[in-house]
């Protein structure tokens, strides 16, 4: 994990960042999520948090003259939360299934052939390691996952898609995602996955959250459809 760097900043009149450290990390990723949850827990004040790769964004009714008690405060649940061993912080793991094909994931052939593997290689180290949900954002539900393994990083599209189907399974970099929703995007795709990731129905409406862990769980085209898939 990165070194720590605890400090707050005011952003407006109602709302405080405060930053746990420098340097992107993702295995801060469950230092942060917690954190996000003891604030609402323990702080009657609060009304909102949003975490991000290093940051939360906390929103109060009004800062007023308080900003030194927030800050304090909030510093003092950051630096508990930074000093739990890392294993009693990991966050819940969730197994997303995953049709790899190109009928679905147009860009896996081409990224295969950028990384030098075969297709096969490609899904197996996608499918290899656990990713930490480092923040939520672009899109409701949209959760980006790190950090994806060096050999199969790829660049984003020069050009982004003006449609990318729900359930897409992406590559940006060092990131991964799923695209919950029918929405524009540039990242490389590789399969799509049957399991919807939001739905503003339920409560919560994403079954992700920052410090969450995601394993990806290859499937074979007849259980992606039976689940759901679209082709």
């Amino acid at each position: 994990m990165t070194g720590y760097d605890i400090r707050c900043v005011p952003v407006s009149e109602t709302s405080v960042m405060l930053y746990l450290a420098d340097v992107i990390d993702a295995g801060l990723a469950p230092a942060v999520g917690e954190t996000a949850r003891a604030i609402l827990d323990e702080l009657p004040e609060v009304r909102e948090v949003t975490p991000s790769y290093t940051s939360i964004l906390v929103e109060v009714g009004s800062l007023g003259s308080d900003f030194e008690a927030l800050a304090g405060a909030l510093s003092a649940i950051a630096c508990r939360v930074l000093e739990t061993g890392e294993s009693e912080l990991l966050g819940k793991l969730i197994e997303l299934p995953v049709y790899y094909d190109p009928e679905v994931g147009e860009d896996l052939e081409s990224l295969a052939e950028f990384a030098g593997l075969s297709v096969d290689e490609v899904i197996g180290i996608h499918t290899g390691r656990e990713y930490s949900v480092c923040a939520i954002g672009f899109a409701p539900g949209f959760a980006f996952l790190g950090e994806v393994d060096e050999r199969i990083a790829m660049p984003r599209q020069v050009t982004p898609r003006s449609h990318v189907p729900a359930g897409s399974v992406g590559i940006a970099g060092r990131q991964t995602a799923v695209y919950p929703a029918d929405t524009p995007g540039g990242w490389q795709l590789i399969g799509n996955c049957p399991v919807s990731l939001y739905d503003p129905e339920n409560d919560p409406p994403s079954p992700l959250e920052v410090g969450d862990r995601v394993r990806f769980c290859p499937i074979e085209r007849e259980v992606f459809l039976e689940r759901g898939g679209h082709v």
